[in-house]
């Protein structure tokens, strides 16, 4: 008598296999940021990719775009350097020592987290104008602040101080004082224990601080439209050349200088954050 054999289960798809095995952590993970950044981010990179290379490099290298390229990342990255300097000494006053309105200067420093950009645009307007409380003293002098590129980088300095401060102050909290006690018993100076004690672990978090600064000030848009002129080569930056073109719906000239725009933030974040992992390293 022949049997005929039972017919065998069919084997589990292996990729099903892997997707189970997948944390559900990462899975969500993915998806929020697929949502969030991936897809967004890769629409506009589609839609600047649609442009024949010719007229992409023609609106991406234009005049005016070339001018607020240059306006946006330099002002921003000498905002952020001047407040690696002194959102490190503030967060040093804020960790080391204790003095009376104290909480008040941990709120002020926070403020510009919580005030809408238009309301610190509108603020610094008239405080740095030429009738202002600050720039009436500097006009006399011939110096202009509001309305002109240096009232972007005081816009830029206010909305990015905060990212500098909160990044360097858990560290300075975290170090220990003894050593600093042991370095002085030594006979090392206080600079000299600023320099290759304090210094060193303090590095990585001040870059991180200012790589925040600078990406915030780059994208910064509500204060700087109303303190600035937004004249061409002269204070115009980029986000608003790309609202400038959006109004004129010139939606493929805004897609192409935005995409210009990002090109140039991920290389400088990269760049910036390369240097941090060598701090880190060898500082």
């Amino acid at each position: 008598m022949v049997t005929t054999p039972a017919p065998s289960k069919a084997k589990p798809n292996a990729f099903l296999k892997i997707l189970f095995k997948i944390p559900w952590t990462w899975v969500i993970t993915f998806v929020y940021l697929a949502f969030l950044l991936i897809l967004p981010i890769a629409a506009l990179l589609t839609k600047a990719a649609s442009e024949p290379f010719e007229s992409f490099w023609k609106t991406g290298t234009s005049p005016i775009a070339l001018s607020s390229y240059e306006i946006t990342f330099v002002t921003a990255f000498a905002a952020a350097a001047v407040n690696g300097v002194f959102g490190t000494l503030i967060a040093w006053v804020l960790v080391r020592y204790d003095f009376f309105g104290k909480r008040f200067l941990e709120a002020v420093v926070d403020l510009p987290f919580a005030l809408p950009t238009s309301v610190a645009g509108l603020t610094l307007a008239m405080v740095y104008s030429e009738k202002g409380w600050i720039g009436s003293l500097a006009e006399p002098f011939g110096i202009k602040i509001a309305f002109t590129r240096l009232g972007v980088w005081i816009a830029m300095m206010f909305i990015s101080l905060p990212f500098i401060v909160r990044t360097v102050q858990p560290v300075l909290t975290e170090l220990e004082k003894e050593i600093e006690e042991a370095a002085w018993s030594l006979g090392a100076s206080k600079w000299q224990t600023f320099v290759q004690i304090i210094l060193p672990p303090l590095t990585p978090a001040i870059l991180t601080g200012v790589a925040l600064g600078f990406s915030r000030a780059v994208g910064e848009y509500g204060s700087t439209v109303i303190i600035a002129s937004n004249t061409p080569f002269k204070d115009l930056i980029t986000p608003i050349l790309i609202f400038q073109r959006l109004e004129q719906y010139d939606y493929v000239g805004a897609t192409v200088i935005g995409t210009v725009m990002l090109a140039i933030s991920f290389v400088s974040l990269l760049a910036i954050n390369l240097l941090q992992a060598w701090s880190k390293r060898y500082g």
